[in-house]
């Protein structure tokens, strides 16, 4: 029996709302899907998501630290050497996330014609 009651994330006081906050973030998919082959340092994963900054990427680690989808391993070398890896519970969100990556690949040409169109109605 779990110790935890049933969660339901359609209801507004249910902590799974903030789990699907934050997996749903734009930030939190593409770390995901770039840790998908395996650990990496943090500027190999800067370099690996476009765009995203150092700040905005130490506070998206953090985050899934705490929620238990990426491990930190601290090296005690000179320079420092810090590496992140999907846990077995991050790995979980492999399949998921690179289906919603590959489903934004497959269809954008579709999304964009959609916006022109809606646009030009505008």
């Amino acid at each position: 029996m779990s110790q935890y009651p049933a969660f339901d994330v359609m209801t507004a006081t249910c902590p799974s709302r903030t789990s699907l906050a934050r997996i749903a973030n734009k930030w939190t998919a593409m770390v995901v899907i770039a840790l998908s082959p395996g650990r990496m340092r943090f500027r190999d994963l800067r370099t690996a998501v476009d765009g995203i900054s150092a700040k905005v990427l130490t506070e998206t680690l953090r985050d899934l630290e705490r929620d238990g989808i990426v491990t930190r391993q601290v090296y005690a070398e000179v320079p420092p050497r810090v590496e992140y890896e999907l846990t077995a519970l991050g790995r979980t969100l492999q399949a998921p996330l690179q289906a919603l990556g590959h489903w934004a690949e497959e269809h954008i040409a579709e999304v964009l014609a959609a916006r022109e169109s809606y646009d030009a109605r505008q």
